[in-house]
């Protein structure tokens, strides 16, 4: 199992939270840090192209396609009506790093950052009903909680919390 430090960003759709976990993960690698993400979706999604070999690999019925080239590989790995993997089994399969932001996965019991955005579609509070988060990062004041806030767009301040909270920093 990977020993990482592992923080999320939950919020509802427009919430901020892919903006806030791409500058998180910018913030924290130029600390320094190796650091990994999942991300989860809750819709059908591709990342390889139509008509591309890996594309063809995976229509033609291959249950993991791996693309490697001197930059990069990614596996992707097809379910093939097999359920969802469980949070810890993709937490399992990640190689070592220092630190794994997870965006989404609202429920898992790991501590996080709610995201809210004044645009956002739904604005009802997460954190009243989830234990797990630990602040709140939002583009608007937020009075009505004990919890550490911080503004969205103060990266710095975010990831200093996040080093505290996880143990990367004492």
């Amino acid at each position: 199992m990977n020993q990482a430090r592992i923080f999320g960003i939950a919020g509802w759709k427009n919430s901020g939270k892919t903006g806030l976990m791409v500058r998180l993960v910018s913030e924290m690698t130029r600390r320094g840090y190796v650091v990994s993400t999942i991300k989860h979706a809750h819709h059908d999604f591709d990342i390889d192209k139509v008509g591309a070999d890996s594309y063809r690999h995976r229509e033609a019925g291959a249950q993991e396609v791996t693309i490697v080239s001197s930059t990069r590989f990614a596996i992707m790995h097809e379910l093939r009506g097999a359920p969802e993997p469980s949070f810890e089994e993709i937490l399992a399969r990640l190689a070592p790093c220092d630190l794994v932001l997870i965006e989404g996965y609202k429920r898992e019991p790991i501590p996080k950052i709610e995201a809210r955005r004044t645009d956002s579609a739904n604005r009802e509070p997460l954190a009243p009903t989830d234990p797990h988060i630990v602040a709140i990062a939002a583009d608007h004041p937020v009075t009505d909680t004990d919890l550490s806030v911080f503004d969205l767009d103060d990266t710095a301040a975010i990831a200093d919390f996040v080093e505290k909270v996880t143990g990367l920093r004492g």
